[in-house]
C-alpha cells in the first residue's frame, strides 16, 4: 500500500464532497513578525496592540491576509497541489480576527466542476471554510483551480458551475465586535486621508515597487504551508521557472497600497480576484487602487470602501484590459476587495 500522497487529479474530485484538511496549525507572534519581513506591510492596525485596543479590539490581529494564506495553505495538498493555476476568488468573508494564539484549520467542500475541452485538465470550484480552535468561522471563501487529469480516459463529469456573487453587499460584511474608529490615531497611521476623502472612480498610484526574490517568495510559501508543486520544483514547468504564489503577489500589492491607503485598515470582504498573468522571480511589483464603492456600517466612526487593487509587472497605472478584452500583458493581479476606514 502506498504510503505518500501524489496529490488529487481532476478525476478524484465529486460534487458535494467535504474535505477536512490537516494540520491545524497554531498562529503566533512570529507570523506577524516574518510577514512584516516579508512584505511592507505598516498598517497600524496589525502592528500595535496599543493602536488596536484604541480601536476597540482586545489587541492587534494576525494581518487579515496572513490569516488567509494559513488557511489557504492548508487546503492546498487536497485542491492544488496538482493544479496548473489558481484561476480566481469569490465570496470572500473575514468573519472574526485572529489573533496571536489561534488554532486555525480549514474544511472545503467541492461545488463546481468542469472538465475542459481538452480533456486533459479540469476545473474545480470551492467553498474554503477557515475554523479557529472553538470552531467559530474565521474566514470563508470560493476559489477555483485548473487541475491536470493523471487518466485521460476517465469519463468527464457532468459540469456544474456555482452561481456565485459578484460583490458582496455593504450588509454581508461581518464588522468585527467592538470596532470603534471614531477615535482614530490619523497621526499614528500615517496618512490623514478618511472615508470621505475618497471618491468613487478615483485612482491611486501607489508609487512604490519591490522586485520579487527567488528566495523570499519560497521562504513566504513555505510559511504557509503550500506545498503546490509549481512554486518549489522547477521541473514541474516546461519553462522551469518556479511560479510566484499568487497570495505572495496580493500581500506585496496589499502592502504597497499603504502609500495611499493607510487607513483602509481591515479587509473584510472578496468579491473576486484574477491572476492575470504569472509571476515570476526578478519582475518588479508596482500597484495601484480605483474606488469603486463605498459603503456606511453600523460601526462608530467606520466606514467601508470597494477597491479594486492592480499589481503590475510593467509600472502602468489605470490600465487593465486591452480591446479585446482581454489583460494586459503587464497585470499581474485583479483584486476587488472590501475595507474598513475611518469616516
Amino acid at each position: 500500500m502506498a504510503k505518500t500522497n501524489p496529490g488529487r487529479f481532476f478525476e478524484d474530485y465529486r460534487l458535494g464532497e467535504v474535505i477536512e484538511h490537516a494540520a491545524p496549525r497554531t498562529v503566533g507572534e512570529g507570523e506577524r513578525a516574518l510577514y512584516h519581513a516579508l512584505y511592507p506591510a505598516r498598517h497600524a492596525l496589525y502592528s500595535s496592540d496599543v493602536f488596536a485596543a484604541q480601536s476597540g479590539l482586545e489587541g492587534s490581529p494576525i494581518d487579515d491576509l496572513a490569516a488567509f494564506h494559513v488557511v489557504f495553505g492548508k487546503t492546498v495538498p487536497d485542491i492544488s497541489l496538482n493544479a496548473v493555476a489558481n484561476l480566481g476568488y469569490a465570496e470572500g468573508r473575514w468573519l472574526r480576527p485572529v489573533y496571536p494564539g489561534d488554532t486555525l484549520r480549514a474544511v472545503s467542500e467541492v461545488i463546481g466542476l468542469k472538465q475542459n475541452s481538452n480533456g486533459k485538465t479540469g476545473v474545480v470550484w470551492v467553498r474554503t471554510t477557515g475554523l479557529n480552535q472553538m470552531d467559530e468561522p474565521v474566514l470563508s471563501y470560493v476559489r477555483w483551480v485548473m487541475v491536470r487529469k493523471s487518466d485521460l480516459d476517465a469519463p468527464a463529469p457532468d459540469t456544474v458551475v456555482p452561481d456565485l456573487k459578484s460583490t458582496l453587499a455593504a450588509d454581508d460584511l461581518a464588522i468585527p465586535e467592538g470596532l470603534d474608529f471614531s477615535g482614530y490615531d490619523f497621526a499614528l497611521a500615517g496618512e490623514p486621508h478618511r472615508w470621505g476623502d475618497y471618491e468613487v472612480g478615483e485612482v491611486i498610484d501607489h508609487v512604490d515597487g519591490v522586485t520579487i526574490e527567488e528566495a523570499e517568495h519560497m521562504i513566504a510559501t513555505r510559511l504557509w504551508q503550500n506545498t503546490a508543486k509549481v512554486h518549489f520544483d522547477a521541473t514541474f514547468r516546461p519553462d522551469g521557472q518556479r511560479l510566484i504564489y499568487g497570495g505572495h503577489v496580493i500581500s506585496m500589492a496589499r502592502a504597497l497600497s499603504f502609500n495611499g491607503l493607510a487607513n483602509a485598515q481591515m479587509i473584510v470582504g472578496l468579491n473576486g480576484g484574477a491572476h492575470a498573468n504569472p509571476c515570476f522571480a526578478g519582475l518588479t511589483v508596482k500597484a495601484w487602487s480605483v474606488v469603486l464603492d463605498k459603503a456606511e456600517t453600523p460601526a462608530p466612526g467606520v466606514g467601508a470602501i470597494r477597491l479594486r487593487l492592480v499589481a503590475t509587472s510593467d509600472g502602468s497605472v489605470g490600465k487593465l484590459k486591452g480591446a479585446d478584452g482581454k489583460y494586459l500583458p503587464g497585470v499581474l493581479l485583479d483584486l476587488d476587495y472590501w475595507a474598513l476606514m475611518p469616516v
